[in-house]
């Protein structure tokens, strides 16, 4: 059997209060021999008040009609009490009022400032709050009490609406840092999905000039190039498909669905790169540990994806690549080496923007690692990180 939790406590003793508090006031109404039962007089007995008061204040979220604006339920009971009030005055009979109609009120101006919409927010406060402020009104002209009385009104509608504009606030300000948030990760996302298809498509192209030379010399050897073209078309393919559907469903956490990689897939990333002109050789040290933080296994992968989709871009001529994967004093190192002399004879429009390792550094250093990419001693190029222990 579940236990209540202390907010549905705290919530049902909340209506046991306001509840009991109404009973209370619909007796003190009728203990001058008046009716409190709704009848067809012109003015409305105090029982009518309180039930719509407490129709608006309790009627149940999920079974609300979608007329049940926060307005319409801030708006029209404390009409109908002030109506109950200015009609004191007209038929020159006094309509007492307890603490069930102060709670009621004071419970829709806070419903009002914090849940209608901003044009409707100060109209509707100010509405409960003028209903609160004429229930003196009800006694016939002014006593010792009425000054107390609206005094302590307004101390109460000061710290109620004070309550609820602060609430309001810190609803606003989470709203905006959420839609901050989902703004970044979306782009992260479209980051992400740049890397992957400008890898593979840059992969199929490659390929693809490989298999028009091996048609002429070759052509018997062309099934596995082809192969490679087709797995690469294909996880092209599904990183679109996944980013796609993550950016689509707006409503469900998208870090956790984000197409990014790991330690493991640096392994399988190597072996799609490999062709029957380019050996890529994976060296991992023992020590590397698969409990790495995310973060860093996931820009670990996006060292090698970038290094690699480069080497295809600016040195299609490198004939050996050697990934490495090494535990340097408690730091992670991933480095990878070509061979290659600058040769590419891709279009001009698949070399990429240069944006590749800016965007690369960006992700390391957030990490507190360092990127270095330059040329080797003799030829080729390397890029090299290295992520600090126990980033998280």
């Amino acid at each position: 059997m579940k236990s209540a939790s202390p907010r549905g406590c705290a919530r049902g003793l909340a209506v046991g209060v306001l509840l009991a508090a109404c009973v209370v006031d619909v007796f003190y109404a009728g203990s001058d021999g008046t009716s409190v039962l709704p009848t067809a007089s012109p003015v409305l007995p105090a029982s009518a008040v309180l039930l719509v008061g407490l129709a608006a204040v309790l009627w149940p979220r999920r079974r609300r009609p979608e007329w049940l604006t926060p307005q319409m339920r801030t708006g029209v009971p404390a009409a109908v009490s002030a109506l109950y009030s200015l009609g004191s005055p007209v038929t020159m009979k006094a309509n007492v009022f307890g603490l069930g109609e102060v709670l009621i009120l004071l419970c829709l101006l806070f419903v009002a400032v914090r849940r209608c919409p901003p044009r409707w927010a100060w109209r509707c406060g100010a509405l409960d709050a003028a209903a609160l402020l004429l229930l003196p009104v009800r006694h016939l002209g002014p006593t010792d009490s009425t000054l107390a009385l609206l005094m302590a009104g307004l101390v109460l509608m000061g710290v109620v609406g004070g309550l609820a504009v602060y609430l309001r606030t810190l609803d606003y300000r989470r709203g905006l840092a959420v839609s901050e948030t989902r703004r970044t990760e979306r782009l992260a996302i479209a980051a992400d999905l740049h890397d992957f298809v400008a890898h593979h498509v840059t992969g199929i192209l490659v390929q693809t000039q490989v298999a028009r030379m091996m048609a002429q010399s070759r052509p018997r050897d062309l099934d596995p190039v082809l192969a490679g073209i087709e797995r690469a078309a294909t996880e092209a393919l599904a990183s679109m498909r996944r980013t796609v559907g993550v950016l689509r469903d707006a409503g469900d956490e998208v870090t956790d669905r984000r197409p990014v990689g790991d330690l493991a897939g640096i392994a399988e990333l190597t072996d799609g790169f490999a062709s029957p002109v380019q050996r890529v050789t994976l060296r991992r040290d023992p020590a590397v540990s698969d409990a790495l933080p995310h973060e860093v296994q996931a820009a670990a992968f996006r060292v090698v994806q970038e290094a690699l989709t480069n080497i295809r871009r600016h040195a299609a001529d490198a004939t050996h690549i050697e990934v490495r994967l090494r535990d340097d004093a408690g730091r992670l190192e991933v480095s990878v080496a070509d061979d290659g002399r600058g040769g590419t004879q891709l279009p001009a429009a698949a070399h990429g923007g240069g944006f590749g390792l800016v965007g690369l550094k960006e992700r390391v250093t957030a990490l507190g690692g360092a990127l270095h990419a330059g040329p080797r001693g003799g030829a080729g190029w390397e890029v090299r990180a290295v992520f600090p222990e126990g980033k998280t």
